[in-house]
């Protein structure tokens, strides 16, 4: 039995979980934000200009600017995508989560730090239990948020459901080396080779002070840790520093019911919405959690449970086009090395940066520009049937 109760307890605290937390005590509900300690997921880092605009981000918490992604294929082709009129902010995940909790303790959320356990029932309410250093804690709560992670707990227990189709990501952080030839603190890299990763892709992404370099593939048996060894080697960091490394999966695929029609819903990277092909995660994880958060107010304030659906439903009709087109997009080019290679070529393409970028920095697909998706489209159908062939190994394009 406890005497505590609020209006809704979130359980995780990465930026799905803070955000759904700031939301709703910004409108008055009495708000537990639930988070284990010394918890940071594995993370590229990479913010786009509508998080940052939507989310209100201080420009202090970007560690890095990036405007430029390199593509690498597998014969060591490079094809820069210059970022034209912005940049990609980077952050480190351990201060921009622990920034989006603290926002959401100064709207009025209690702050809680302990291990979920499970959601009981208590006179037909939720009753969050979970571990503390003190031991066992239990409080009731009208709606639960599940923002816990790919294996939550939350989805696991109330939903019945486990985690969608992931890859499991692997990165090491490093002190960042000096900018050189194989290093520019200003530039993302992507490396779409098979060795280093048979069916997505590995990265070096900077982070101000250090980088993220690191490799995700869902075939079991392949060593990731090897893959970013031999990732380190080719790049002539081997010997810089290793601040620490983590690892964890990344699903890629959002659940077909995010709640239980009652009390529950999930969030973020517990309701699969990371960006296939990408693995893009953060600004889905706290616009999925926004949605929910409306959607938990609106049941708390007129007593309809079935205002929970409506989440799902608004998130998949602003981006279900560009995670079905980017989902598509992985299962075919990233077969092979032969596809991969005719992936970079065709990034090297001025309409296919345009579009992509369009896409990436407005989190959706640009309709109004029908030229150019035609275009696209039949220079795509023309790599697909290989009458476009592939640039020499060891050339390199700047576009």
């Amino acid at each position: 039995m406890t005497d505590q109760s609020f209006d809704v307890v979130v359980v995780g605290g990465g930026p799905a979980g803070a955000t759904a937390a700031h939301k709703l005590a910004t409108q008055g509900h009495s708000v537990m934000l639930l988070d284990k300690a010394g918890r940071i997921k594995p993370c590229g880092g990479a913010i786009p200009p509508r998080l940052i605009r939507d989310f209100e981000i201080p420009d202090s918490l970007l560690c890095a600017k990036i405007t430029c992604a390199r593509m690498i294929s597998p014969t060591d082709r490079k094809v820069d995508i210059p970022i034209e009129n912005g940049f990609v902010g980077m952050v480190n995940r351990e201060e921009f989560d622990e920034f989006l909790r603290v926002r959401a303790a100064e709207a009025g959320a209690t702050r809680e730090t302990g291990s979920f356990l499970s959601v009981d029932r208590e006179d037909g309410m939720p009753l969050v239990r979970y571990r503390t250093k003190s031991g066992e804690q239990a409080v009731r709560a009208r709606m639960v948020i599940g923002a816990d992670g790919a294996r939550s707990a939350v989805a696991k227990q109330s939903l019945k459901r486990g985690m969608t189709k992931s890859v499991f990501a692997y990165h090491e952080i490093i002190k960042a080396p000096d900018d050189g030839a194989n290093y520019d603190a200003k530039r993302c890299e992507v490396y779409y080779k098979g060795r280093l990763s048979p069916d997505f892709y590995a990265w070096v992404f900077p982070h101000g002070k250090t980088a993220s370099i690191g490799v995700g593939s869902a075939h079991k048996g392949f060593s990731l840790r090897q893959a970013v060894r031999d990732l380190r080697d080719d790049q002539h960091l081997g010997d810089v520093e290793t601040v620490r490394t983590e690892g964890a999966p990344i699903p890629l695929k959002p659940l077909k019911k995010w709640d239980n029609g009652q009390d529950v819903i999930v969030v973020g990277d517990a309701a699969g919405v990371v960006a296939p092909c990408s693995g893009e995660g953060i600004y889905y994880a706290m616009a999925s959690a926004d949605m929910a958060a409306e959607c938990v107010s609106e049941a708390l304030v007129t007593g309809k449970a079935k205002a929970l659906a409506t989440a799902r439903k608004r998130f998949m009709k602003a981006h279900g086009r560009v995670f079905l087109s980017l989902g598509v997009l992985q299962w075919f080019w990233y077969q092979n090395d032969k596809r991969r290679e005719r992936f970079v070529t065709m990034c090297a393409d001025k309409d296919v940066q345009q579009l992509t970028f369009d896409a990436y920095m407005n989190k959706e697909l640009v309709r109004r520009k029908k030229v150019a998706h035609m275009k696209v489209a039949m220079k795509d159908l023309a790599h697909l049937l290989r009458i476009v062939r592939p640039v020499k190994p060891g050339t390199e394009a700047t576009s």
